[in-house]
């Protein structure tokens, strides 16, 4: 970032190539679209060109950018009012149905549908943690919390999960 910073377009081109395959992975998790993901992690790319000039060198840049995309993932779906509802990809929508799903299929579908109840504090915080495999103190940076406020949501978040997952 600090290269980018300096005017080296080719850091820009290898934080994208490294980064935005995750950071599309949380988005789509958030807004439930590829096409919206795609767009969320754009507009989080275009972020990050105006304020290249005001990067911090102490702050590390992988939290910063998830914070950036959850921010811009919230703000649109706060300004689509689609807060509980999650929204189909159409690429599922276009594919055949199966005949018969697989175990594995039926298992996480029913792991999907029970993080999507959770509240999203502790959803967030279970997607940061189990999925991008993060650790809690990034996580805190991320949500702008403390990390033992953080633990507590994920501690409560997995409880939940397994009581409707029994």
């Amino acid at each position: 970032m600090l290269a980018y910073a300096r005017g080296d377009d080719g850091a820009f081109r290898e934080l994208f190539a490294r980064y935005s395959p995750i950071l599309v992975r949380i988005a789509q998790r958030q807004l439930g679209r590829a096409a919206d993901a795609a767009d969320v992690v754009q507009q989080a790319f275009f972020q990050l060109h105006r304020a290249r000039h005001d990067f911090d060198a102490r702050m590390r840049f992988k939290p910063w950018m998830i914070t950036i995309v959850m921010n811009l993932a919230r703000d649109l779906l706060r300004r689509r009012g689609r807060w509980g509802e999650n929204q189909v990809d159409e690429e599922l929508l276009a594919a055949p149905a199966p005949e018969a799903e697989a175990p594995d299929e039926e298992a996480q579908k029913k792991v999907r549908a029970a993080l999507a109840r959770l509240p999203r504090e502790q959803r967030e915080v279970i997607e940061l943690h189990w999925f991008e495999e993060l650790p809690f103190n990034d996580i805190a940076e991320i949500v702008g919390a403390k990390p033992g406020a953080v633990r507590v949501r994920a501690h409560r978040g997995y409880e939940a999960l397994r009581k409707a997952l029994k």
